[in-house]
């Protein structure tokens, strides 16, 4: 289908927005009025950029508070108008977006607002122009898209019909399905947006906190499908506000957006019905979630320290890379890399995440329409192959069938794996985002990897709020924490993030690990005089998790228990047993955690 996007959506000049519309493969672009006339540009040479670049000018918005205005106010409607026009013409757009009134209506009457769209109507016909109204989600009188239809219906005019807009509609929880009623000729533009969940006012919800799609909470693919259903003929457009991608590097912004209505237009697809049409949204190649974690990589200069904590978690060392400065790790199935090749001045970084797929060649194709950035590492004859791509906040996504890369690595000095591991494998894999790149990452992993967001939440930490958002398979067998560090965080290290290994028994993996030597993260004693007050459990075994670091939490599912090491570089490791049906990650014990490791940070920086 053809892609369109609002100016709105970017950061940037104009000229620089349709460059970069251009090249991450839009077809169309909406031209936000307030872009153009801090243009220093004439309308006809964008018009004529535009056309070089191949873009379409597909829309141009918006037209405020032109109906439900008195008799008087609406001469002045019409004098800003004909001007619109005008310029309208000579941009080459053939469509104008007029809201409805928020600001100066004064009737609330659906005939009367009618007479004035089909006056403007019959004042732009001879410019070639349609007027797609829309209900805006805050309008005065008109707020509700079936209302928008019914006085364009009653304008009677074959230059005036609709504009829908996702957001308008869905943050009102409004029911989609009645858009089939609306004739697909009468639907003259479709505006696209997601959004979190949030309650507050819809005009600040709508100017701040839209997304792309796949970032958000509204069901688009069912909202898009009854926009095709009804006939709708047009481009899939864009119109977000967000104060982020306002802010962010312009190319990068255009490249998601438009990952975004790839995804969509997959997931409109594989809903059927009346979208499978021909030209209509085409499918991504089939793929299911990773059913698991391959191996997580740890890049430093020097990872001797991630080395030593490793084995005191009860790792063995299972060889050397024969042709790179890189070792494997291993406890059971769970393997952890450590690579020191091109990493001078690296602190211990989490720098790869490996995942098992089903059919790696499907995976990869997928990724590639998805325009996910390739990551290209030398190969030598002999080595498995192993297809990559760049996550938005750099962390390097391997994807692999069978683990036939471990041969690699050479026997001499490894070790003999336990007989009987207690660790059984990756549970979750945390990672920390640059606050430009969090919603981006949830769509990345959502579409790419086919992975669905689960609960987000704000953590206290010392220096302020943290940002988690957990990305997950359906069968929890791969879980992402994406989490934003505060402002205020200034670590040249960078925000600590880490890998939860899973365990049958992880007191006995505690007590383990600290025969070995770890020093685990220390947990404050009145944690535990809460948890003896908080939860009914043996004074015996509060006692214990005190002297082992090990925290607790329960839901109406199960229990949870879990120990953190100390961090080496940017990364520490966790130690996690769920029992029962426990689905969670211990929440209530992350701001402990977190508080922990500032206050041992701290202590450092003052030696």
């Amino acid at each position: 289908m053809r892609t369109s996007i609002a100016t709105v959506c970017l950061s940037g000049t104009l000229t620089q927005k349709l460059h970069a519309c251009a090249e991450a493969g839009f077809d169309g672009v909406e031209i936000f009025e307030p872009d153009l006339v801090a243009a220093p540009e004439s309308p006809e040479e964008i018009a004529a950029l535009a056309g070089r670049l191949g873009l379409s000018l597909d829309l141009y918005q918006p037209f405020r508070d032109a109906e439900g205005v008195s008799v008087e106010a609406f001469d002045a409607v019409l004098r800003r108008a004909r001007a619109k026009f005008r310029l309208m013409a000579r941009l080459g757009i053939d469509t104008m977006l007029v809201c409805s009134n928020v600001a100066t209506a004064t009737v609330d009457d659906d005939e009367h607002s009618a007479a004035q769209l089909r006056r403007l109507g019959e004042e732009a016909a001879p410019y070639g122009v349609r007027l797609a109204f829309e209900a805006l989600a805050w309008g005065r009188y008109v707020d509700d898209y079936r209302r928008a239809w019914r006085i364009a219906e009653l304008a009677g005019h074959p230059g005036v019909g609709v504009c829908l807009d996702s957001f308008h509609i869905l943050s009102r929880g409004h029911d989609p399905s009645a858009i089939e009623a609306i004739p697909g000729e009468k639907i003259f533009f479709l505006q696209l947006a997601d959004a979190p969940a949030l309650t507050m006012d819809v005009l600040s919800w709508s100017r701040h906190h839209r997304l792309f799609p796949g970032e958000g909470a509204f069901d688009l693919a069912r909202f898009v499908g009854h926009v095709l259903a009804a006939g709708y003929g047009g481009p899939l457009s864009l119109e977000v506000f967000n104060d982020t991608f306002r802010q962010t590097d312009v190319l990068r912004t255009a490249q998601q957006a438009k990952r975004s209505l790839r995804w969509l237009e997959d997931q409109v697809a594989r809903s059927g019905g009346a979208v499978s049409l021909p030209g209509g949204p085409e499918r991504l190649p089939d793929v299911d979630p990773p059913r698991g974690f391959d191996f997580v990589e740890v890049k430093a200069e020097d990872a001797g320290e991630v080395d030593t904590l490793l084995r005191q978690l009860g790792f063995t060392f299972r060889g050397r890379h024969r042709s790179k400065p890189v070792r494997l790790w291993a406890h059971g199935p769970a393997r952890v890399v450590c690579n020191e090749n091109l990493a001078r001045e690296w602190p211990p970084t989490l720098a790869a995440v490996g995942f098992e797929v089903a059919d790696p060649k499907a995976a990869t194709q997928r990724a590639g329409e998805l325009k996910a950035p390739p990551v290209f590492r030398r190969t030598y004859a002999g080595e498995q192959p192993l297809p990559a791509f760049r996550a938005p906040d750099g962390t390097e996504v391997f994807l692999a069938g069978e683990p036939e890369w471990v041969a690699e690595f050479e026997s001499d000095g490894a070790e003999v794996p336990p007989e009987d591991p207690v660790l059984t494998g990756i549970d979750h894999v945390n990672l920390a985002q640059p606050w430009q790149a969090f919603d981006e990452a949830v769509l990345f992993y959502g579409s790419v990897l086919g992975l669905r967001s689960a609960g987000s939440q704000d953590v206290a930490a010392p220096t302020g709020l943290v940002r988690s958002q957990v990305i997950r398979s359906a069968d929890g067998a791969v879980r992402l924490a994406l989490n934003v560090a505060p402002p205020a965080y200034d670590d040249p290290r960078g925000f600590p993030q880490h890998v939860a290994f899973a365990s049958s028994d992880v007191m006995l993996a505690a007590r383990a690990a600290r025969a070995r030597g770890l020093r685990w993260l220390p947990i404050p004693g009145n944690y535990y005089d809460d948890l003896a007050a908080r939860f009914d459990l043996p004074a015996s075994l509060v006692e214990e998790m005190r002297e082992l670091g090990v925290l607790y939490d329960r839901d109406e599912n199960g229990d949870f228990l879990h120990f953190y090491t100390e961090t080496a570089g940017s990364v520490f490791f966790e130690v996690t047993q769920r029992r029962g049906g426990y689905d969670g990650y211990g929440a209530p014990n992350a701001a402990v955690r977190l508080a922990a490791q500032h206050q041992r940070d701290q202590r450092l920086s003052r030696r």
